[in-house]
């Protein structure tokens, strides 16, 4: 059987009533269950569910509870042996809206647009994966490195306890597919996404009273007008790195120079070039205030970079989508993901999860019409060498 027509028995499968029908109703229970990053409890009722799932393809799950997140999932084939090859299925059961928002924005169907928290970004995606190793199940078609589920419950916020298992895990996989939703309305996969970085720059100064002692003080908040004027000439529109100030707090009252003032600082960058630079400059501001001291914490986490390797996967990707008659395009965003971890150890392709619109808005939706066509190209990859 050529790869085209291979293509086209896993379409027209996905195509049937049964199994479109599984994959639709799969995506609308997982929406009605809410599970906000910061209520690591509601991860269980999604956890749950997906276990079901997995098991019922014979699969063993083991979910880690969290210490301060809801935990995460791995789901390996029964059986597979120790140091057996495999590749990873990365998504996140957590959504950024909190507890209740399905009674103002209800899960419906809206026309070609299935609408919902979370239905983007990014349940329709954890349902695929599901979706996909069922097909390929069903069609007696076995992958010769073997699909292993990777969802965690942070990601939302910043995959605080869950990156180091996932930079582990990467580091033995044959490569990594990550189920986050495509960029744009025509469902562009993402090749590229900028490195993320949190400073927090802290000064301390020397209090005194601003009319009856202003020399006896060392004001916290002049020399922090300093740090950003210095911090503002490192963006570089032209190499994509920003460095934006963004929230700010310090002193006490109007007539008290300030003991202390504190910083937040978000920073993007393309290339691991430009974060090492970046991140040394950002280390190396000193304040201009005698009497005050500066403590800068904070760093800045890998891009997904469009490596050799990458683009390899990439072009894997393409060249099924010329099999299917459909004319996939890579993309680049300035917003990170778990595939910015996996991309430092192994091949790794972004945004193969569903098509829509309205990642953290309101207008959350999803198009019900593209599920089989990105469900066929996950199961193709799966097949890959």
């Amino acid at each position: 059987m050529t790869k085209k027509e291979l293509a086209q028995k896993i379409r027209t499968l996905l195509e049937t009533e049964e199994e479109s029908g599984f994959l639709i109703d799969l995506i609308k229970e997982l929406v009605r269950v809410e599970s906000p990053s910061d209520r690591p409890e509601t991860q269980i009722g999604v956890q749950s569910i997906i276990q079901r799932e997995l098991e019922a393809l014979d699969y063993a799950v083991t979910i880690t509870p969290g210490q301060k997140s809801g935990g995460w999932l791995v789901a390996r084939p029964d059986g597979l042996a120790a140091g057996a090859p495999f590749q990873m299925l990365v998504g996140h059961t957590d959504t950024v809206w909190p507890l209740g928002t399905l009674e103002s924005m209800p899960l419906v169907q809206d026309g070609e647009k299935l609408r919902g928290p979370g239905v983007f970004d990014m349940k329709t995606g954890n349902s695929m994966m599901i979706a996909a190793i069922r097909c390929l199940k069903k069609l007696g078609l076995e992958p010769k490195i073997a699909p292993v589920v990777v969802l965690n419950s942070d990601e939302e916020i910043g995959s605080f306890e869950s990156k180091k298992m996932i930079g582990q895990m990467a580091q033995s996989a044959s490569r990594a597919l990550i189920l986050e939703p495509a960029k744009d309305e025509d469902g562009k996969i993402k090749t590229a996404r900028k490195g993320t970085g949190r400073f927090v720059i802290t000064a301390k100064g020397i209090p005194a009273h601003a009319g009856l002692d202003p020399t006896k003080g060392a004001s916290a908040i002049t020399t922090m007008a300093h740090v950003i004027q210095q911090l503002v000439p490192l963006t570089d529109l032209d190499k994509g790195v920003t460095v934006n100030p963004g929230v700010i707090h310090g002193g006490t009252r109007p007539n008290v120079i300030a003991a202390e003032c504190v910083l937040n600082v978000d920073v993007r960058v393309w290339s691991m070039d430009d974060a090492e630079a970046l991140e040394e400059a950002i280390m190396a501001i000193t304040p201009n205030v005698a009497g005050v001291t500066l403590e800068v914490t904070g760093e800045i986490g890998p891009p997904l970079e469009r490596t050799a390797r990458n683009q390899d996967l990439w072009e894997k990707a393409h060249a099924i989508g010329e099999l299917m008659g459909v004319e996939f395009v890579q993309s680049a965003v300035g917003g990170g993901s778990d595939g910015n971890t996996t991309s430092m150890y192994t091949p790794t392709l972004d945004g193969l999860g569903a098509v829509g619109d309205g990642a953290h808005a309101d207008h959350e939706f999803m198009f019900p019409g593209k599920l089989v066509e990105r469900t066929t190209l996950l199961a193709m990859l799966l097949l890959e060498d």
